[in-house]
């Protein structure tokens, strides 16, 4: 797999040297189009162009590979010093990093512009559950792990996982390994296995769990946000309810490490923009994002606290050294 990713890798330089530099402003989506980063940089583009930022459409590259990291050893590697490139990025891209999946790059290698929306992490049991509350969950855990088990539509260590164990952490409960978790392929899955009994509650993101809650098969106990989400406005948040954790799969931007701290600021302050903007807040309703907006050094702080947290869950519970 390390062969396979630095040819990648060193594929994309070469393509990128051949092209040679930025005329024009650039995002790279480390994925195929249609995904979520495909997502950010074309309506962040479309966006930047529409309020006047940039004169023209954003030109948008995707780049597969190795969950981001083909797209992130190329910038590292050869577009360091581009102001004219932004690059899409979410939790994803900070678990990856935190658990070494880029072939020991790192997030200093980059410079995080920030988030300006996200989907809220959510945590739900089944409608005749016994948890009324978050709390209600995470005591009863506490006095048997074995007897509560989480579904969740990622990997053993992906961002559904990690979810919980950081809900754990927060609550002052640091057997990482005890806690039960059971990966699935999707959210609907991991519904499914809850509403059935199967599992005692699942962990996901709002966006895959409105339709059920709606529907009552499930109820909520807590969503990972800051504050409670518009059209759920029923649903508290963990910290309402004690647990300050905030949870978002965010999507945002980074930039190369290289460039000028008044490119860097430039960014910042478009980045901003956006999400000031009508177009963005119409973006944020069409596809059931919160708001979450953090830039600049706030964001880049949060950045190094979030991997060092998710660093620290992932050696616990094995998924690294």
């Amino acid at each position: 797999m390390k062969t396979t990713f630095k040819a990648l890798a060193l594929s994309a330089v070469a393509a990128f040297s051949a092209a040679g530099a930025a005329s024009a402003t650039e995002c790279i989506a480390p994925a195929n189009p249609g995904g979520g980063w495909d997502f950010t940089c074309r309506q962040i583009g479309r966006i930047l162009q529409e309020i006047g930022v940039t004169p023209n459409l954003v030109q948008v590259t995707n780049m597969a590979g190795a969950g981001g990291g083909v797209a992130y050893s190329a910038v590292v590697a050869d577009r360091n010093e581009d102001a004219d490139l932004i690059v899409a990025a979410s939790s994803a891209t900070t678990t990856r990093l935190a658990q070494n999946a880029y072939a020991g790059a790192t997030a200093d290698q980059v410079r995080w512009v920030g988030a300006i929306g996200g989907d809220p992490g959510v945590i739900v049991v089944a409608k005749d559950s016994p948890y009324q509350s978050i709390n209600d969950l995470i005591e009863a855990v506490k006095a048997d792990p074995a007897a509560v088990s989480f579904a969740g539509g990622s990997a053993v260590g992906g961002f559904d996982h990690l979810k919980v164990l950081m809900l754990m952490n927060r609550a002052g409960f640091s057997d990482a390994k005890s806690v039960k978790y059971i990966g699935l392929d999707g959210g609907a899955d991991a519904i499914t296995q809850t509403v059935g009994g199967f599992t005692q509650a699942m962990t996901g993101d709002l966006s895959e769990v409105g339709g059920f809650l709606k529907s009552g098969d499930v109820r909520a106990l807590a969503v990972l946000s800051d504050a409670r989400v518009a059209g759920f406005d029923d649903i508290p948040t963990a910290k309402e309810q004690g647990v300050d954790l905030v949870a978002m799969n965010w999507r945002g931007l980074y930039v190369p490490k290289g460039i000028s701290d008044d490119d860097y600021n430039k960014w910042v302050d478009a980045l901003n923009k956006v999400a000031a903007s009508d177009q963005w807040k119409q973006v944020m309703t069409e596809n059931g994002l919160a708001p979450y907006t953090l830039t600049g050094a706030d964001f880049e702080t949060f950045v190094g606290e979030n991997i060092a947290e998710i660093t620290n869950i992932s050696k616990e519970i094995g998924i690294i050294q």
